[in-house]
């Protein structure tokens, strides 16, 4: 993917001094760009190059996600409009148009919160330490929502 995406930099500014591409995991790739233009030419770029190499980019998968984007026409796959979105999930992040990380904090305590509240009979045992239930919310609670807490 690094071919299809490297020849043009048209990701997004990150920092003063830095500038984003795309996010790339496994079998998952997150293209970044400012405009509309600049997305459907690496749209078409990681297409024409998947395809000769056995890769399969399927269609109903892909989501795009406008962030204060001026152009609204649809981002095209093979003449086929893929599905807008005002919030997705990326490696568990949850991103939204609203550019803030509030969904995501919310939801990531929600699931510590229910992971905890699922350990409620441990939580009022007389018979565990205060030191095993420590450990026990240390390896139950908090691994569900480690990057909040870190």
């Amino acid at each position: 993917m690094k071919t299809s995406t490297s020849e043009r930099k048209h990701g997004i500014q990150w920092t003063a001094q830095n500038q984003l591409d795309d996010l790339d995991f496994a079998d998952d790739l997150a293209l970044l760009s400012h405009t509309r233009e600049q997305m459907q030419i690496k749209t078409a770029s990681v297409a024409a190059v998947s395809a000769p190499v056995g890769l399969s980019i399927h269609k109903r998968k892909i989501k795009v996600l406008k962030f204060k984007m001026e152009n609204s026409n649809p981002i095209t796959l093979d003449d086929e409009t893929l599905e807008d979105v005002e919030s997705l999930t990326y490696l568990g992040s949850i991103i939204d148009e609203q550019e803030g990380s509030d969904a995501d904090v919310k939801a990531r305590i929600g699931k510590a919160r229910a992971a905890f509240l699922h350990l409620k009979n441990i939580w009022n045992s007389k018979q565990l330490s205060t030191n095993i239930k420590v450990r026990i919310f240390n390896t139950n609670v908090k691994a569900v929502s480690s990057t909040v807490w870190s």
